[in-house]
């Protein structure tokens, strides 16, 4: 799923290509896209786009009129930026065309759990809000007072939209290695010394990804969205040397998710029981790097 950095590209790309500009035709290959009913969303089409804005892991294009389209691209929708009468579009389950390009909206595979809705008026945007703070701007009190809300692991607690927006399964992945805390650890026994450095290391990871993405990115549109990237330290390394020790990274599945972790960096050279594994082997589970190793 897009998270942070990857919906501020496509904020900012959005800004380069469509701000200002007016939506002269508006296509649905899939009319469950819409989730919403009144306002219609045919009411978009012939207004300019005002302003573009992050909500957690949404989208807005705000439009005249205070009519706004939220876009919600789950794990598998992503947006591309075209020139007007290009070929070779493929299938989008929706275009959104200006006067001088079209926005095209694609979902991988076959669960349709992408989804756009239009709402009028501030107080129905933020509705939407699922209440976390931003993590960017978010003071360390702020932050501190978030993760004591409710006594979770951190990894649970980073990737709650109510404590904290923006943040998903890849990114706390790294966030948590940065810091050198296991996803495990419970937010009760944090000093604040710990709530510090994860302070610091939360902010430090995502700013140096969206550096990384402008730097990628320049002056064109976001075309590879993804997950999983060769730069990331743990996200989707599982079985892969740590890029800061060596020590081959650990995952923890569960339903269609996994944490990724280094142990020598993270837990102390401890293995992190994963449920299903553990289950199985039981008393056979090794329980530290060494160990597996061996």
């Amino acid at each position: 799923m897009p998270e942070l950095p990857d919906i501020v590209a496509y904020v900012e790309g959005l800004e380069r290509h469509a701000l200002g500009h007016e939506l002269r035709a508006l296509r649905l290959a899939n009319p469950f896209l819409v989730r919403s009913v009144e306002p219609p969303i045919a009411t978009l089409v012939g207004r300019r786009v005002q302003a573009v804005a992050r909500i957690g892991k949404r989208l807005v294009l705000s439009f005249d009129e205070e009519l706004h389209l939220v876009i919600h691209l789950m794990i598998a929708g992503r947006l591309r930026w075209r020139a007007v009468g290009a070929k070779g579009l493929g299938k989008p389950l929706a275009i959104l065309e200006f006067e001088d390009g079209q926005l095209l909206f694609t979902e991988a595979g076959t669960k349709r759990r992408a989804s756009f809705t239009v709402v009028r008026g501030t107080a129905a945007l933020e509705a939407i809000h699922r209440g976390g703070v931003e993590p960017l701007t978010a003071t360390f009190e702020e932050f501190a007072h978030q993760l004591k809300r409710e006594s979770h692991t951190l990894k649970r607690s980073l990737t709650d939209p109510r404590l904290f927006s923006g943040i998903g399964n890849a990114y706390s992945d790294e966030i948590l290695h940065h810091a050198r805390m296991s996803p495990l650890l419970t937010t009760a026994r944090m000093s604040d010394a710990q709530m510090q450095t994860l302070h610091n290391s939360t902010q430090q990871v995502l700013t140096e990804w969206i550096d990384r993405m402008r730097d990628e990115i320049g002056a064109g549109f976001p075309e590879t969205v993804t997950a999983f990237r060769p730069e990331m330290k743990v996200h989707g390394k599982y079985g892969q040397p740590c890029a800061d020790c060596g020590t081959p990274v650990q995952r923890i599945r569960y339903a269609d998710n996994e944490t990724n972790y280094c142990a020598r960096c993270q837990t102390e050279g401890r293995l992190l029981a994963d449920r299903s594994m553990s289950r199985l082997l039981k008393g056979d589970w090794p329980k530290s790097i060494d160990e597996l190793d061996a």
